[in-house]
């Protein structure tokens, strides 16, 4: 079973790589990785889960926070209603976005980042990614809101990028007045 210490720290060399395409089938081991996250994740987000596990809370997962350079990453969003919003996104490709750009009010998070950020990292209010699931078939969604910007930070870690290395160094808060909050 996942554990918040089995995901590596922002630190580690490995989630600064660009990680590799896959081919399919997917082997077994990539198959209960994905479950693995799964877990995590949809557990990370009950709060008596996560306190009883101490569990980070988070809606996303790539597979490079696990040690493993593969293009896959796994988005669970719990809505208000409980129900869960969920994607195992296999070699995503960008189609398009949206000119409008948000940023995430309260700031954005990474379960490999175990510190406070300052700053706002500039995303696109919508996007559609292209990407094939576990099975290997090809789909294609048009993300929103909260879940276009999991898609965005979880396609940046499969290029070796941190939501960090997203913000102004000089000025956190850069162009805030050209974004909308969400």
């Amino acid at each position: 079973m996942l554990k918040t210490k089995d995901i590596l720290d922002e630190k580690n060399p490995i989630l600064h790589k660009k990680c590799e395409e896959i081919t399919f089938p997917l082997n077994k081991d990539d198959l209960k990785s994905i479950e693995d996250i799964y877990k995590y994740l949809r557990d990370s987000q009950d709060d008596e889960l996560a306190k009883k596990e101490d569990l980070r809370p988070g809606m996303g997962m790539a597979f490079p926070q696990i040690g493993k350079l593969k293009r896959i990453f796994i988005i669970s969003y719990k809505t208000e209603e409980g129900d869960f919003i969920e994607y195992t996104v296999i070699n995503p490709k960008l189609i398009s976005y949206s000119n409008e750009k948000v940023y995430v009010e309260e700031g954005e998070g990474c379960l490999s980042v175990n510190r406070e950020v300052e700053g706002i990292v500039p995303r696109c209010a919508r996007v559609t990614v292209g990407f094939y699931d576990e099975k290997g078939t090809y789909k294609e969604v048009r993300a929103r809101e909260e879940i276009a910007v999991a898609f965005q930070h979880e396609m940046d870690h499969l290029d070796g990028i941190m939501f960090t290395d997203r913000i102004d160094k000089n000025n956190p808060f850069k162009d805030q007045d050209k974004m909308r909050s969400i």
